[in-house]
């Protein structure tokens, strides 16, 4: 059981971002490129396991976006050729990210996370994670005209996608991965009313998705005995803005229809609603409280976190419950508005309020 978790992605070293952007111009070399990855990823390291927290990622360093890892290894997608989603903050400025499309037959070029777990787990032995993105996510992706030479109807490119994703949760298992988190912030898109009717101009029946993407994430995830499966759900994160708000009301038969161990929800501010949906959660899972802000540079304080843990707790047990940031800092490369410092002190304070609320870590063995 761990009680302090981190969603995934950090802030992106200057140096990791201008590597990047040389590599793409063809200024550096591939080696050149990777040495600096390696270096990225060995300082995120290094910043988890000093905040302490119990559970730790690779930052996503390798990654350009969250589902960057799915759109560099398969073949099929026009990176920025989908439906353009608009982002906004509380002032209601609005920013519009172009998201990939796919154009034609999806194909696995390489692994999706392989390198990213084998060169994390050989630089610590402390837990770790790998996030990969969810079928539900990708569903996104597909647009009934841009989309339908190669797949005319979505369900062949679902099929397809599921193949890709459960073949690479294979091999991360295979490989001796533990811990695998699935992101899925489009869930959240299925509460908000501008982003169902997006759905549905562009081929895709909004509820029929929701009962899809639940079996779909089955599928993917299969049976793996000694493995925990977590489950992102957020609001959009993207430079410290966001595309939804709603609570987690309609979507609830995810929590009771779908395998996950782990349910690592967005609980920062008042988009995301009240804790009543976690009635619905069984038994037998466990909720990450995302109540650390990685959009604001405001400190929160532990009687702040406490307070709202105590008060989710009159919905599920604190047992149940575990804690996190919101989402993670820098979903694309470019980061939200928040500094190096800003991160380490939240990540601290996660850390810090996890194992003051619920003592020190204890290993418990997982129910396959």
């Amino acid at each position: 059981m761990y009680r302090s978790d981190v969603v995934g992605s950090l802030l992106r070293p200057s140096y990791l971002k201008e590597a990047r952007e040389r590599h793409e111009k063809g200024q550096i070399t591939p080696s050149e490129f990777k040495s600096l990855e390696d270096r990225a990823v060995d300082e995120a390291v290094e910043l988890q396991k000093r905040a302490g927290l119990e559970v730790l990622t690779d930052g996503e360093m390798r990654r350009y976006a969250f589902f960057g890892h799915l759109i560099d290894a398969v073949e099929g997608f026009d990176k920025f050729g989908g439906w353009a989603i608009p982002f906004r903050n509380e002032q209601g400025e609005e920013m519009v990210l172009p998201r990939p499309v796919v154009v034609s037959k999806l194909r696995r070029k390489r692994p999706l996370c392989a390198e990213e777990f084998t060169y994390l787990r050989a630089r610590t032995s402390h837990p770790a994670k790998t996030t990969i993105i969810s079928a539900q996510q990708a569903a996104a992706y597909y647009d009934n005209k841009k989309s339908s030479a190669a797949y005319p109807k979505i369900d062949g490119y679902l099929a397809d996608l599921v193949d890709i994703l459960r073949d690479e949760v294979e091999e991360l298992v295979r490989l001796g991965c533990t811990y695998i988190q699935i992101d899925s912030p489009q869930y959240a898109a299925l509460l908000d009313p501008q982003l169902r009717e997006g759905y549905r101009q562009r081929g895709n029946d909004p509820d029929r998705l929701l009962d899809l993407s639940t079996e779909m994430d089955n599928a993917v995830i299969g049976n793996h005995a000694g493995v925990i499966f977590g489950l992102h759900l957020c609001r959009g994160n993207n430079q410290s803005r966001f595309y939804a708000s709603g609570d987690y009301g309609p979507i609830t038969k995810v929590f009771q229809k779908t395998r996950f161990h782990r349910f690592l929800l967005e609980y920062d501010d008042e988009r995301s609603g009240g804790f009543e949906p976690l009635r619905q959660v069984p038994e037998d899972r466990t909720v990450v409280l995302g109540l650390a802000s990685s959009k604001k540079p405001t400190l929160e304080s532990k009687d702040e976190l406490k307070q709202r843990i105590e008060q989710a707790s009159q919905f599920i047990p604190l047992e149940l419950l575990a804690l996190s940031p919101q989402c993670g800092f820098a979903s694309t490369i470019e980061g939200n508005l928040v500094s190096p410092a800003d991160q380490e002190a939240k990540l601290r304070l996660v850390a810090e309020t996890a194992k003051e609320v619920w003592g020190a870590p204890v290993v418990t063995r997982m129910r396959a």
